[in-house]
């Protein structure tokens, strides 16, 4: 019988009061996920990790409502390695294929294996990417830009996708979504080569009068807009974006999948093309600093940050929803383009107190911002030493969700959520840094590997880390790299050696 006083007819709303509350209890613990990808942004770029010369408040706002990690990495110093390590939870360095993309590259992951998305998707959350992919679309040989572009997202495991397909300085200058590229004329089909000249469009080697920012390096081949790209592109006119909307076109796309998936858990991977080059930011971004158009990209990025965050208190989404903000790989000044980044660098410090940058093996190729924020969950206004990287996502958002991960699943990636969280002071006890050669971290040792090649990019000025002998760094006293100990040291640079090689060889660092 029931308690006295208590009417049977009560019992069904006490049981769907029951209901609402088990199901709010298991939302919470199954919070949507965004994660804000800038592209070449610096440790030292925003104005919560210590910049003057450019104010970020939108992305300070999630430092200050969340957690700020010091010691957070892309997996890579370079965008397609980081990419897909972070989104297959291997280190890139393991496979063949997985540099710095071509155009018209062949997807690099394989549709076969377990994902970042594919895992949420799993547990059952509406997945979506938009901006920037570089990571290859189609089957070997490349895509057919005027039909079905496959695979590509959805067969890794992404419900949604509206691409910038490559870089903005390569070609094919124009968005794909769903695997179709957007606003595409049958009538004047899309071609593109990466090796010999096709067309008859002006490049900008030929035709420099016709550019409006000419290249620094390279960057000389077909003009589009009045910026001449990598490679060669013909066709495809009425498709090809604009470079100054593309802020807001990403972001609109981006606002408008929160809006269409509110209801369910989801998960957007929102990938900037800022600050990368060519920087042509929206005309109302223009001089709002000092800096040109780099530190004007900036705080475009910046704008689009506050956008996603006003969207989801708009839609009171923002107390359950895990938002983290990062960067592929550390700054680069001059990419190829004269910009006036460098002239007008002033005091700005891109990488902050490291040194080197993107390209490079030093602490500034993959010591990016990493900033993570859930209401519910994460205390505000903390500042974590914590190691942690990209990578780590695939195993770190299973756990979150519950599911175990399978024995050849995100060989490289540690449940580190504890510390993403805050709960913990520790994350990852190792990590390998990629650049040209590879590093590990230890603690506060790092070691880099014998590595061939210039001590200096000619290209970029960036400090590579090079050295025919190998590097030892302790971080805690020398954090600028600047004191080389393996020669006073050799049991540690052995020690870390041997660790190094046998990492290589197992082919994996998660125990399964």
């Amino acid at each position: 019988m029931p308690p006295s006083g208590l009417r049977f007819g009560a019992l069904p709303a006490i049981a769907a009061c029951l209901l609402t509350i088990a199901v709010a209890t298991a939302r919470a613990e199954t919070p949507n996920i965004v994660i804000i990808y800038a592209d070449d942004a610096g440790y030292g770029d925003l104005s919560c990790y210590g910049a003057t010369a450019v104010q970020t408040p939108n992305i300070d706002r999630i430092a200050r409502e969340g957690l700020r990690f010091t010691d957070g990495h892309a997996p890579s110093a370079t965008c397609t390695p980081s990419r897909y390590a972070m989104l297959t939870g291997e280190y890139a360095w393991r496979r063949k294929g997985t540099g710095i993309a071509k155009g018209d590259a062949a997807l690099i992951i394989d549709p076969a294996r377990d994902t970042l998305p594919s895992i949420l998707r799993g547990a059952g959350y509406r997945t979506g990417v938009v901006g920037k992919w570089h990571l290859g679309l189609g089957p070997e040989g490349g895509p057919d830009w005027n039909g079905d572009i496959k695979p590509g997202p959805r067969e890794v495991g992404f419900d949604y996708s509206f691409l910038v397909p490559a870089t903005g300085d390569r070609v094919p200058c124009v968005y794909v979504e769903d695997g179709r590229v957007v606003g595409l004329d049958p009538s004047d089909p899309i071609h593109t080569s990466f090796g010999r000249p096709i067309g008859d469009e002006p490049t900008g080697k030929d035709r420099p009068d016709l550019l409006r920012m000419h290249p620094s390096h390279g960057h000389n081949m077909t003009i589009i807009n009045g910026i001449s790209r990598i490679g060669y592109m013909t066709g495809g006119k009425a498709a090809r974006w604009i470079d100054e909307d593309m802020a807001d076109t990403l972001t609109g796309k981006a606002v408008d999948f929160i809006e269409q998936n509110k209801a369910a858990p989801f998960f957007l991977f929102f990938s900037y093309h800022d600050i990368h080059v060519p920087r042509v930011p929206h005309p109302r971004f223009v001089g709002t600093t000092a800096m040109g158009p780099r530190g004007d990209a900036i705080a475009q990025m910046d704008w689009c940050t506050g956008q996603i965050l006003e969207t989801l208190d708009r839609l009171h989404l923002a107390e359950n929803t895990l938002v983290i903000w990062t960067s592929d790989n550390g700054p680069v000044v001059d990419d190829g383009y004269r910009d006036q980044a460098v002239e007008k660098l002033g005091g700005h410090r891109p990488a902050g107190p490291w040194r080197g940058g993107k390209y490079s093996n030093f602490e500034g190729g993959t010591r990016v911002p990493f900033l993570v924020r859930w209401p519910a969950k994460v205390k505000a206004g903390g500042e974590s030493g914590a190691l942690v990287c990209q990578v780590d996502f695939a195993a770190s958002f299973a756990a979150l969700t519950g599911q175990s991960l399978g024995s050849d699943a995100a060989p490289d990636s540690f449940d580190v959520l504890p510390a993403l969280l805050g709960e913990s002071k520790t994350g990852r006890d190792h990590l390998i840094e990629h650049a040209g050669a590879l590093a590990l971290r230890v603690g506060d040792w790092k070691y880099i590997e014998p590595g061939k090649g210039p001590k200096v990019n000619a290209n970029t000025a960036t400090e590579m880390g090079n050295d025919p002998t190998g590097l030892l760094f302790k971080l805690d006293s020398d954090p600028g790299e600047t004191k080389n100990l393996a020669a006073e040291n050799p049991g540690k640079a052995r020690e870390l050696a041997e660790k190094l090689s046998k990492i290589r060889a197992d082919g994996r660092t998660r125990s399964e």
